[in-house]
This record gives C-alpha cells, sequence and structure tokens, in this order.
C-alpha cells in the first residue's frame, strides 16, 4: 500500500518546551536503548511494507499525533521483542566494573543489590532480549525481563515498587511510588506541556527498567518541531492490530538519527512498535515491539510479589538515608567535585532540533590514561569506543555509538549529542 501523501512536518508545544523535551529524550532514550527497549528481528523497518498491511481510512501526520495523544490504555498485557545494536564491542564481562564505577566490584558487593534496575544498563546494551509486560492503571505495572535460565522482574503494586533477579535470587525494595501529591503534581506538569492524562505509561517504575514502544514513542515525540518532517508512511499489522505507520525524520544534516518509525494502532491510539534507525544506514539501533499484546484487564494477582524463601532482600529507601548521610559527612576528596556543571541549571545546549548538542564542563581534565586509571580493562574498553581528535578547542577523544556520540577534551569539557564527530569537533571549535 503506497504511502499517504501528508503534513510536512508537524509541532508539538512551544519551541522551548520541544527543545527541553529534545535533550530530555537524548538523556532518556539512550539509557533506554541500553538497558535493550528495542525488539528483536520482529520486522525491522523493511517489514512494515508487506503485501499483508491492512486497508484502513486516510488519517494526517498530526491527526495520528493527536490520536496518540488522546489514547488512554489503561489495561494491557503482553509480550515486547526488543534489540538494541548501538555499535559497542562485546562487554566481555565488564559490565560489573562499569556498573560499580570502574572499581571492579561485582554489582551488590557494596551494599547495593543486583536486582536494583540501574544495574541492569550495562548488561543490556545490545542482544536480543524479550520483556514481558502487564498494566492495569498507573498504579500497577509489571515488566519481565526473560533470559534462557532466569526472570527478572520490576513490579509496582500502588505505593510499593518490587524488582527481582531470579538469577542471584535478589530484590530491591521501595516504597513511594503512589504518593498522591507527587503524582498529581507531576500529572499537571505534563498537561502544561500538552501531555494527556494516562500518558505517563511508565509512571512509578523505575527511568531505568526496560521501557514499552508507547513510552520510547511519547519520548521521541517530544522531538517534533519544524526541524522535523513527519508523515503517515502507510499501514501495518503489528501482533495481529492493524496499525498506522508514523514517519519521523530529521530535515537537517549532521545528526545520526536518520529515522523513526512508529506503528499506531488504529484503533486504541497505541504504539505497537517503535523503529530508529540511524543516518548511516543498517540495521535498527534500536527496534521494540510487541509480537503477542491483549487489552484485557490483567488479573490481580499478577502484581503480586512475595520474596522468595532464602532470597537476598535490599531495601531502596535505607540506602538512599545512608546516601544523604555519607555526602553529608564524608569529607571532600580531590576530584569529587567533577561533574559538578552536570547538575543544577543543567548543561548549555549549542544548536536547536535533531542537532542540538550538550555542552558540560567536568571541572577537571579530560580522559584519563590507561596507566593511572585504575582499572586496565575498562580502560581498554573506554579506548576502543574513542577517536583522538583536536582543533582550534586543543585535542580531545570522541567516544562514538550509532546513535550518541560524546567529545571529552584534554582540558575537561563534554560535548555530546545525537550528532555526528564532526559536529562535535565544529562545536568545540566554536566555543573557543
Amino acid at each position: 500500500m503506497a504511502p499517504y501523501e501528508t503534513d510536512d512536518s508537524a509541532k508539538a508545544g512551544e519551541a522551548e518546551d520541544v527543545r527541553a523535551g529534545r535533550r530530555k529524550a537524548a538523556r532518556y532514550v539512550v539509557p533506554v536503548t541500553v538497558v535493550g527497549v528495542a525488539a528483536a528481528t520482529i520486522g525491522l523497518v523493511p517489514a512494515f511494507a508487506g503485501s499483508g498491511d491492512p486497508d484502513l481510512p486516510k488519517i494526517s501526520a498530526q491527526e495520528l499525533i493527536e490520536k496518540i495523544a488522546a489514547s488512554d490504555v489503561q489495561q494491557v498485557s503482553g509480550t515486547v521483542k526488543i534489540s538494541t545494536d548501538l555499535g559497542l564491542p562485546d562487554l566481555g564481562g565488564l559490565e560489573s566494573s562499569l556498573g560499580s564505577g570502574g572499581a571492579g566490584k561485582p554489582s551488590g558487593s557494596d551494599g547495593g543489590s543486583t536486582a536494583e534496575p540501574s544495574s541492569k544498563l550495562l548488561e543490556l546494551a545490545s542482544g536480543t532480549h524479550t520483556v514481558r509486560v502487564a498494566a492495569d492503571g498507573p498504579d500497577k505495572q509489571k515488566l519481565s525481563l526473560l533470559d534462557k535460565a532466569s526472570e527478572y522482574s520490576v513490579i509496582r503494586n500502588g505505593d510499593e515498587v518490587w524488582a527481582y533477579d531470579s538469577k542471584s535470587n535478589e530484590v530491591f525494595h521501595t516504597t513511594g511510588a503512589a504518593d498522591g501529591k507527587e503524582r498529581k503534581h507531576d500529572e499537571e506538569k505534563g498537561q502544561e506541556k500538552g501531555q494527556e492524562k494516562g500518558q505517563e505509561s511508565g509512571k512509578g517504575l523505575p527511568e531505568d527498567a526496560p521501557a514499552t514502544p508507547q513510552r520510547l514513542a511519547e519520548e521521541a515525540l517530544k522531538a517534533v518541531n519544524d526541524t522535523t518532517s513527519v508523515t503517515v508512511d502507510g499501514t501495518a499489522q503489528v501482533a495481529g492490530r492493524d496499525a498506522y505507520k508514523l514517519l519521523i525524520k530529521p530535515k537537517e544534516s549532521g545528526s545520526t538519527v536518520g529515522a523513526v518509525s512508529i506503528a499506531v494502532d488504529a484503533k486504541t491510539g497505541l504504539p505497537l512498535k517503535f523503529t530508529l534507525t540511524p543516518a548511516s544506514g543498517g540495521a535498527a539501533v534500536v527496534d521494540a515491539g510487541f509480537t503477542q499484546v491483549d487489552f484485557a484487564k490483567p488479573s490481580a494477582s499478577t502484581f503480586d510479589f512475595t520474596p522468595p524463601k532464602g532470597a537476598k532482600v535490599t531495601e531502596g529507601d535505607k540506602l538512599k538515608d545512608q546516601g544523604k548521610h555519607a555526602k553529608q559527612e564524608k569529607p571532600a576528596r580531590s576530584g569529587e567535585d567533577r561533574g559538578k556543571g552536570l547538575e543544577g541549571g543543567g548543561p548549555k545546549t549549542i544548536g536547536e532540533g535533531w542537532s542540538t548538542i550538550a555542552e558540560f564542563d567536568m571541572g577537571g581534565k579530560g580522559v584519563p590514561s590507561g596507566d593511572n586509571a585504575g582499572n586496565g580493562a575498562v580502560d581498554g574498553f573506554l579506548n576502543s569506543l574513542g577517536d583522538k581528535v583536536s582543533g582550534k578547542f586543543g585535542s580531545g577523544t570522541v567516544f562514538k555509538t550509532r546513535l550518541i556520540n560524546v567529545l571529552i577534551t584534554d582540558d575537561g569539557k563534554a560535548y555530546a549529542g545525537a550528532v555526528t564527530k564532526d559536529a562535535l569537533v565544529k562545536a568545540a571549535n566554536a566555543a573557543k
């Protein structure tokens, strides 16, 4: 079926809000990608154009965006296939070293827990994964990452969040997820930015938890502004459901993003599949899609959780209290103020739209050498990602993935964005 001829672009909110959303998308979508939030070999972009495409009423790009925004699916369950290809080398067991700050300690050995969602980030930096999802309103949600011999689950039930790693038999528990005042504030804040109620698909779950196509689509749509081409690119069948395809492309050169394709359920407006392809071509960087979906109310027992006998249980609230106490009591050491510029007012931004670059003052020197960094394995991994560059700014190292690139200068400045290496060097030169 031929693509519909529709609007060439669509605006989402005020320009300042769009830029803020773009920065948030860049900050969030990448961790999500690293968590492995992308679908497996169930159909990259070419698979959308099969002969089985459903014949649906015509719809404009603006109408389809509005359909996504108006979607109020509260109950859903199903299976999401996920694939991530950032172009990272094989981690080769470095996950624990990188996840523990390069100390070489296994995750959880310093009083933490292997079940804490953040500890899963680097483990899932690449490859194919299967996630079971279930939701019954904003207060009951479950995500289960399935492996051949183990399962990792994050469950939110009311004001409690549980995470369980069956491989290590460890449990992470925290409370306060359903605090009424906080949720009301977040909803009001979201509506100020043009979001609808019910559109906070992952609310209450940790940001580090694997996301759904809906959550990824919401973040991508925040990047839509006048630097973006938005069209309806025909129809598709996803998990047995008829869907429209929304195609989002940067108009300008210099971005590493080639296109974002979102398959939107024709009946409910729920994003069923999300695919991000790089400007360099090849396989998708992120591909996340339902292979099975059901909009019936999940069983209440789906969200029940009792720690298994003998499991190590880590209370996240206690860790937070200990962290606050440590920050108050611990004397400052040399180098501890590095990265201070990342907090508070946030980074400076250069450019706009898809070519936005964030500039950070790291408060110190650039990338440490392999001789003094303290962990040769981690240094080797980092060096395998980096290219030495120089210009008017001096010299530095560009760390590359197929989506986000980062330039760290030898004098402690960092430039990051979904842009090419040349764009980073140009930005660093211009900042001098």
